[in-house]
């Protein structure tokens, strides 16, 4: 295949995996719509008005099943003998949320593989082949492509598919973006950039990224769910208790800080030493990265020592997943001093990396 064959192939492959998340979406959606009137598994059905012995309740025990839903949690079921209109649950409405959430995850998997071949084919249009890192279009597809790939890996682990429509939300929006304004033609990376710490430090940044992103998307709901604590049936009755989600939200928090630790404090500096011959510039966005990974250490020293749990907590995850996504996207069009002039799209490409010949490093 030719370098512009593997161009088109990529571009396809990004198209075509925004439609199929899209399709994921929209099915999430109607699966969640579906959730108004069925009870979740920490929600207990209505009892049976004439369950007035043991033994009627124990008939009631045996032939009321729960079956696992697709967003993770059980659903109640009626398997035979119990009466649907006492327990308030509609079969058919029920099956609804199994399909449509079950159809979400495959559309989903489906959509990642192809986001997949779009950053393949990006990097194999190169000439010579290079990986997917050379401006901030590519950076967007691969930390989107992390995100996805990062939540349909945890998805059973931390029961988190009570989360697929706002992360497949989140991944089609900033897709789109990429497309229609961060689009540039594939080109060679410049000299300074073909290193192999550039691989060692995007890698490891953009599963920071993605993990802290997925954090933050738990503390969110953890406020939202706060707020309105206990329904029984809808959407927010499928979500974790506010105590869950602040643990899962500390969990992947643990495990996205040591990566960024790795890539900011270790891969960095000896990526700018070698490019730079410093090994800390004062750069924009070097600056911007340790402030990020100030705020999550006072995040995690302050939920590990102080118990600083819950809104307060949450609260301080969410500054800095705002403070991550400020230096990704903000130092790149608002900083006219920054040396990672890769990450500002054509416009910045003959800065003053060609001028200068200094390297940009990637955060």
């Amino acid at each position: 295949m030719t370098d512009a064959t593997w161009e088109t192939l990529s571009n396809q492959a990004v198209a075509a995996c925004g439609i199929v998340y899209f399709l994921a979406l929209l099915a999430h959606l109607v699966e969640w719509s579906s959730l108004r009137n069925v009870p979740a598994d920490n929600a207990p059905a209505k009892a049976p008005a004439r369950a007035t012995s043991a033994s009627t309740a124990t008939t009631t025990a045996t032939t009321t099943g729960a079956t696992t839903g697709a967003d993770g949690g059980a659903v109640a079921v009626a398997t035979g003998g119990t009466d649907d209109t006492a327990t308030g649950v509609d079969p058919d409405r029920t099956r609804r949320v199994e399909l449509f959430g079950r159809l979400g995850l495959m559309l989903t998997v489906i959509a990642v593989g192809l986001h997949f071949v779009g950053l393949l084919g990006r990097g194999m249009a190169a000439d010579p082949n290079r990986v997917p890192w050379g401006n901030m279009y590519e950076f967007t597809l691969s930390g989107t492509f992390i995100v996805a790939l990062l939540y349909l890996l945890l998805h059973r682990r931390l029961g988190l598919a009570w989360m697929a429509p706002i992360v497949v939300g989140f991944v089609l929006a900033l897709l789109m973006v990429a497309v229609l304004w961060l689009y540039d033609p594939v080109a060679p990376l410049t000299e300074a950039l073909d290193s192999y710490w550039l691989v060692i430090h995007v890698i490891s940044a953009a599963i920071a990224t993605g993990a802290f992103t997925l954090g933050g998307i738990c503390s969110v709901v953890y406020l939202v769910k706060e707020r309105h604590p206990g329904p029984t049936t809808g959407p927010l009755a499928r979500i974790p208790e506010p105590a869950a989600l602040d643990r899962i939200s500390y969990r992947i928090h643990s495990f996205g800080f040591p990566v960024w630790t790795f890539a900011v404090l270790i891969t960095g500096p000896i990526w700018a030493h070698q490019a730079w011959s410093s090994y800390w510039n004062w750069d924009p966005k070097e600056v911007w990265a340790f402030i990020t990974w100030v705020v999550y250490a006072a995040y995690l020293h302050a939920r590990s020592t102080a118990g600083w749990k819950g809104r307060n907590a949450a609260i301080l995850a969410l500054v800095g997943m705002a403070t991550l996504w400020f230096n990704f996207i903000g130092i790149n069009y608002f900083s006219s001093t920054s040396q990672h002039s890769y990450a500002g799209g054509a416009h910045q490409i003959g800065g003053p990396v060609e001028a200068g010949g200094t390297a940009p490093r990637i955060h």
